[in-house]
């Protein structure tokens, strides 16, 4: 069952395991906002997941939402904040499975909210909502 409410300060959509946070915020903000009133960042883990981002990420009010994954320049690989290693796949043409140039710029995980919703690599310090894991 959905539910759309308001705050003071944002608006939200949630279903039984994820919540949209219409809040701009950037990729660390948005960690310790999650860890604080919530659980975390979201880790899609499965397909099941990323169906169930689809769904939330479409209310969004920015053009991408930040997601719990994040770049280990040094070792050339993606992890979730859950501490696993991305196995699934959802990357857009580009991003992701091409090395970074680490002395430019830390990256973080966001999905596109519109289109195809594929996963793109994004300055950590862009503002955008974010989808916290409710369990």
């Amino acid at each position: 069952m959905a539910v759309v409410f308001r705050t003071e300060s944002f608006v939200c959509y949630e279903d039984a395991e994820l919540i949209l946070i219409k809040e701009n915020l950037t990729w660390s903000e948005a960690l310790r906002y999650c860890r604080q009133n919530h659980v975390d960042l979201v880790s899609v883990h499965s397909e099941e997941i990323q169906r169930r981002v689809m769904n939330v990420v479409k209310r969004a009010s920015t053009a991408a939402v930040w997601l719990g994954l994040h770049n280990y320049c040094s070792m050339n690989m993606w992890l979730w904040v859950s501490g696993e290693m991305v196995c699934y796949h959802n990357w857009a043409p580009g991003n992701g499975t091409t090395p970074e140039n680490c002395n430019l710029e830390k990256r973080k995980g966001a999905v596109q909210s519109g289109g195809d919703q594929r996963w793109i690599s994004r300055p950590e310090s862009d503002k955008l909502n974010f989808i916290c894991s409710r369990n």
